[in-house]
């Protein structure tokens, strides 16, 4: 049993995601909450593997932002993912910013690119059999997500 508990989500953060949308009077059950947990941890789980499995014939050993987009794409989850890439993108820009008023504070500003940014593809990543299409975006433009039929 704690073998089983040690893989899932923590059910607190779960409990917690689930109160935030519905009414503040709302009640949830202990089971709801459990349902709702194993759930989530399967669906990343499922999602995570599809990435991992990419990445593996690619012969890469780290999973990105990206991959998991694709994967989501992958299988069938496009809503998610056109969500996904834009909250990738908009977490991509923080963090490029957030290194930028680091290097200016410390006085080392000298227009290097951050590890981050360097290992970012910059083709187009494609799901297979569905046409859809990522494109990695310069700062300041919003995150483009087409499908091309």
């Amino acid at each position: 049993m704690d073998d089983e508990q040690d893989r899932l989500l923590p059910i607190a953060n779960v409990g917690r995601m689930m109160k935030k949308i519905l009414p503040p009077t709302a009640k949830i059950s202990k089971e709801a909450k459990q349902t709702m947990q194993e759930c989530a941890t399967e669906f990343i789980s499922f999602v995570t593997g599809e990435a991992s499995d990419k990445c593996q014939k690619e012969n890469r050993k780290t999973v990105n932002g990206d991959d998991i987009c694709w994967a989501l794409i992958s299988l069938g989850f496009d809503d998610h993912a056109e969500a996904m890439v834009r909250y990738l993108h908009k977490y991509r820009e923080a963090e490029r910013e957030r290194s930028t008023n680091q290097h200016k504070a410390s006085g080392t500003d000298q227009g290097e690119e951050s590890n981050h940014e360097s290992k970012q593809p910059k083709q187009p990543i494609e799901a297979p059999n569905n046409g859809v299409e990522f494109r990695v975006l310069e700062k300041g433009n919003s995150s483009s997500f087409r499908n091309p039929s």
